[in-house]
């Protein structure tokens, strides 16, 4: 295993820490070809905005108690489709504080309700648009979302509330962290989770790689 650690701070809400996403993340790395270790921390209060984050201060002090290489950024998840300005504004506010500590400003671009499929594209809009802005990393989970249930359509990746993730979703939401910050595909990583189909996991996994890729290809990158 590498010896130098990933450091990612993740702050946000139940999308993040249903399922535990950071510790999906941290077995994934240590499952790959050449492991790696990742230390993950995060700062989560269920259904909590970015802004009150900011307001509170527990996130922003917590960038200082390690040399973070990502701090993750999760917005409320109806935020962006009622008021992007103000998410905007919140994750300009962290984005300074963030390259202080020279760290990079990943953004957790959600997925859209179950009954409302369609506001997708609002939400890519809303985060991606920002991401441009700033030079931040986009981790693409709501694009990859769409992506699997358009190939397969009776897929489970909500919760029965529509909103929620369930451990499929969160493990494909991880897929995806893996391959936006590592830039290799998650295909064959670590899929030993409970009540995780194997055909599944497979599925996410090349699911998640395409997507970022989708990404970083409009970018020209």
């Amino acid at each position: 295993m590498s010896s130098s650690p990933t450091n990612i701070l993740f702050i946000g809400n139940s999308y993040t820490g249903r399922n535990d996403l950071p510790k999906l993340l941290t077995q994934l790395g240590a499952s790959a070809p050449k492991p790696k270790q990742i230390v993950t921390h995060a700062i989560i209060a269920n259904g909590m905005p970015l802004r009150a984050h900011w307001n509170k201060g527990e996130a922003v002090k917590a960038m200082d108690e390690l040399p973070w290489d990502y701090v993750v950024l999760q917005e409320q998840s109806t935020l962006p489709l009622k008021n992007a300005a103000r998410m905007h504004e919140s994750v300009r506010l962290f984005d300074a504080e963030i390259k202080k500590r020279k760290a990079r400003t990943v953004l957790y671009l959600t997925w859209a309700r179950q009954d409302a499929p369609e506001r997708q594209e609002q939400l890519t809009q809303a985060y991606t648009s920002i991401a441009e802005a700033l030079g931040a990393i986009v981790a693409p989970v709501g694009i990859s979302w769409q992506m699997a249930l358009q190939e397969k359509p009776q897929l489970s990746l909500h919760e029965d509330d529509k909103s929620h993730p369930t451990i499929l979703g969160s493990y494909l939401a991880a897929c995806v962290f893996y391959a936006a910050l590592f830039h290799e595909s998650p295909v064959g990583l670590w899929s030993a989770v409970p009540d995780l189909k194997e055909e599944d996991a497979r599925l996410v996994q090349r699911i998640a790689w395409q997507a970022v890729k989708s990404i970083v290809e409009v970018k020209g990158e």
